[in-house]
Order: C-alpha cells, then structure tokens, then sequence
C-alpha cells in the first residue's frame, strides 16, 4: 500500500528487545525529514529527550566548539597484509640479527591503549615481555642488510608474499603508510573510545586509528576537550553501535565528533551525562 507515495515524517518507536505482539506496537515519537537529515540521517539522536538534544545543538553551535576534523585529520593505521610476518618479537630480532634501524615499535590494536599515553616506559615494558610490536619497516630504495634479505628468503616470508596485499605490492616487503601521528584513537570500545598521546613516536596497524595534529589546537588542550561529557555524547551520536555493547567509530564519523568547551551548568551537565547513559543503555553496555 502507498507505493509510490512519499512521507515528510519517521514515526519512530522505541523498544527495549523484540517480542511477539498482537498488534504494531504505539508510535513513540514522529521525527521530520527536516530533523532527520539535520543529524546526518540518523535516528539513533532521537532515542535521548528532546532537551539533550537541543543542548547538544546549542554547544555545536558555540563560537568555541570545534570538530575533530577542524583540528586533526583520523586516519587508518597500515595494513601490513602478514602481521605474524612482518612484526617481530625482540627474542626474533635478536636470533635473526635484524639490525635496530629497520624496526620500529607499533600499537597493535586498542588494548593497548588503557593509559593516559603511549610512553617510552610502556614500549620497554612491551620489549621486556617479548610481545610482538617491532615492525620491520623497510622502504623501497633501502640497502638490505644480510640478515634481512636471509629473512626475506624464508618459507614464512613466502607464504606472506602470496597474500593479498604482499602480491600487489611492489616490492612486496614495503609496508605503506606507515606514519607517526601525534595520538592514537581506539575505533572499537565499550564505553567511550580513548585518546591517547604518542609520546614514544609509535607507528600503528590499522586496528587503531591516527591523528594527526593539524596546528590548530595543541595535543593537550585536544586531551581536556576529549574528557568533556560533551565529546562522549558526541562519539554516541556518530558512532554506530555494533553486538555486545560496542561502538565503533570509522575515521569519517571521528572527524565530525563535538570538542566544546566546558562552560557549562550544573543542570546541563546532568543532562548531556543522562542522554551519554541513556545512549549507552541502548547499545546493550554494562
């Protein structure tokens, strides 16, 4: 029925889980197409009152908010195509005698983003354990050493050649874009994706996300707007929530994420951290 038709309004209902009902369930709220589009064509801002809503729009509107993107570019880390391959654990590199120049330690996934900042302490600590997070980053006009070319050589170098990414590559042992960023931002979390510096000058896979500092705003005034209950707001309202409680933010939603700054009443705050939990509870977290 009404093929063909149009509409200028979502009816939009909200239940907390499916069921079997007699009847269509009653209509929670009608949201305009204008209102629609106005948040990037999402309903998932309309699950919180319309008062968070318009107190988000209202700090969106600042003079002293900002954008992710205004102030940083959030890119993917490198995709190495044979990550047993081409990370090496410190006992590896010492029984291959890859000289140090021609690794460098890499973030491998969000795990190990728990604290305030990637460290040179957090990356000894990583070495000391072993773990796998020297990436043999060689570039395409580099002179390989013995050691290396033996490496190359080896029944696990080729099996990382016939890959996908390996064989379409040339040559095939050059990572690309591999890059320093100034923090690195998990993309996959429970509660709210973490920031984190990158004082240790890591490199990253593309488990994790890069930010690059434009100029614009320096890494630590980056850091206090990230801790805002806005910008956890924000990563709700443009992230998109996956099984189990997770969200996700690709680099195109993390760019559009709120940074306001905290000037702020008390009763509004209560406000932007009830829309955080209610946003949350409907993602199935905690």
């Amino acid at each position: 029925g009404g093929f063909g038709g149009s509409t200028s309004h979502i009816s939009l209902t909200l239940l907390p889980h499916f069921e079997y009902m007699p009847c269509p369930p009653r209509i929670s709220r009608r949201v305009s197409l204008r209102e629609w589009r106005a948040w990037n064509c999402r309903l998932r801002p309309f699950i919180i009152s319309p008062a968070a809503r318009s107190l988000y729009q209202s700090l969106a509107d600042a003079e002293s908010a900002c954008r992710l993107g205004d102030v940083a570019r959030v890119g993917i880390g490198y995709v190495t195509g044979a990550n047993d391959f081409f990370h090496l654990r410190p006992s590896q590199q010492e029984r291959l005698g890859i000289p140090e120049p021609f690794l460098h330690p890499s973030v491998r996934n969000g795990k190990a983003l728990g604290g305030e900042a990637v460290t040179e302490r957090l990356v000894r600590r990583w070495l000391l354990d072993d773990e796998p997070v020297l990436l043999l980053r060689l570039r395409k006009d580099d002179e390989l050493p013995a050691s290396i070319s033996r490496y190359l050589g080896t029944p696990a170098a080729a099996e990382a050649r016939g890959t996908y990414k390996c064989r379409n590559r040339d040559p095939w042992y050059v990572v690309p874009d591999v890059t320093v960023p100034d923090a690195f931002l998990s993309y996959m979390s429970g509660g709210a994706p973490a920031l984190v510096a990158n004082n240790a000058k890591c490199v990253c896979t593309n488990s994790v996300h890069v930010v690059h500092l434009n100029g614009r705003m320096s890494l630590g005034e980056l850091e206090r707007r990230w801790a805002d209950p806005v910008t956890q707001l924000s990563c709700e309202v443009e992230g998109h929530p996956l099984g189990g409680g997770m969200l996700k933010v690709e680099p195109r939603e993390a760019s559009r994420l709120l940074l306001a700054k905290r000037r702020r009443s008390k009763s509004d705050d209560a406000t932007i951290r009830a829309a955080v939990h209610e946003l949350r509870r409907w993602r199935h977290y905690g």
